[in-house]
């Protein structure tokens, strides 16, 4: 690998692991370092693929004694067939509405400028979700219904807009159907499990032709710094909502988004459509 590109894999897979998880949007902020960075085409394509599992990978390893739990459990332990059952019920509109439309959002969506304008409205909504009063209907995840999942699995697919964020559409979206900061932010964390999971089996059966053995040292190092700075934001956000709001990501949101949009509008940046990444 030359300099130049090893920089690259670098700033992405850091990109990728400290914001796949935070409300910010991953795919938002790789759609735009990716352009600036000139990152683009279909091998970009499969280095995504393999970062998010990079980061995937965090949240399994952090969560790893209660999945564990509820592996072991799952023949008998009534509780972990209702978590299980959860997590089911709500991976399953993202992978109706994936397959139906993930292509054609892919195509016409896919660009710095929709991100930026999802970015603030998704601040806004965000900041009028943290400013109503929280009634609390579900204070751990454990006695999430199967109802709660289903509503916040439906949320979660606004995050096939780019710029929206799946981590923001969950948890705010559990905030709106009455869990708590904790419950949210958990579920959240184990609903991208087996939606990231699909969407990279998917992605990489369909890209499959795009894997070449001369970029295993790339992938490698892509996906071991996308875990590494995956594991870093996971404890951190944890820690952070015990006793915060996720207004500061809302403003960061909106700031971030504005600011991508005056260099668009003043022609300070010639934004590309970066369809491709």
């Amino acid at each position: 690998m030359e300099f130049f590109n090893i920089v690259k894999v670098l700033i992405l897979g850091a990109v990728e692991g400290l914001t796949e998880f935070l409300p910010i949007s991953s795919t938002g902020h790789q759609i735009i370092v990716a352009d600036l960075l000139d990152f683009g085409g279909e091998r970009a394509m499969a280095f995504n693929i393999i970062i998010q599992l990079g980061a995937i990978l965090a949240v399994v390893w952090e969560f790893r004694p209660k999945i564990l739990w509820v592996v072991k459990g799952l023949p008998t332990q009534r509780t972990a067939q209702r978590f299980t059952f959860n997590l089911i019920i709500g991976f399953f509109p993202a992978l109706v509405l994936g397959v139906m439309f993930a292509d054609k959002i892919h195509e016409y969506l896919f660009n710095p400028i929709t991100v930026a304008m999802a970015l603030v409205l998704g601040g806004v909504i965000m900041l009028w979700a943290e400013r109503r009063e929280h009634v609390i209907s579900v204070d751990h995840i454990d006695d999430m219904r199967w109802t709660d999942a289903l509503k916040v699995g439906f949320a979660q697919c606004l995050a096939m807009i780019p710029g929206t964020s799946r981590s923001g559409s969950t948890i705010i979206g559990g905030l709106l159907f009455g869990l708590s900061r904790t419950a949210a932010t958990e579920f959240s964390f184990f609903l991208a499990i087996p939606t990231m999971v699909g969407a990279a089996a998917y992605s990489g059966y369909k890209y499959r032709d795009l894997f070449q053995a001369e970029d295993l040292p790339v992938f490698v190092l892509g996906f071991v710094t996308a875990f590494l700075f995956a594991m870093i934001t996971v404890r951190g956000l944890l820690k952070f909502i015990a006793s915060h709001s996720y207004a500061v990501f809302a403003w960061y949101r909106i700031a971030f988004g504005l600011l991508i949009l005056a260099t668009w509008l003043f022609g300070w940046i010639n934004w590309t459509e970066a369809s491709t990444v």
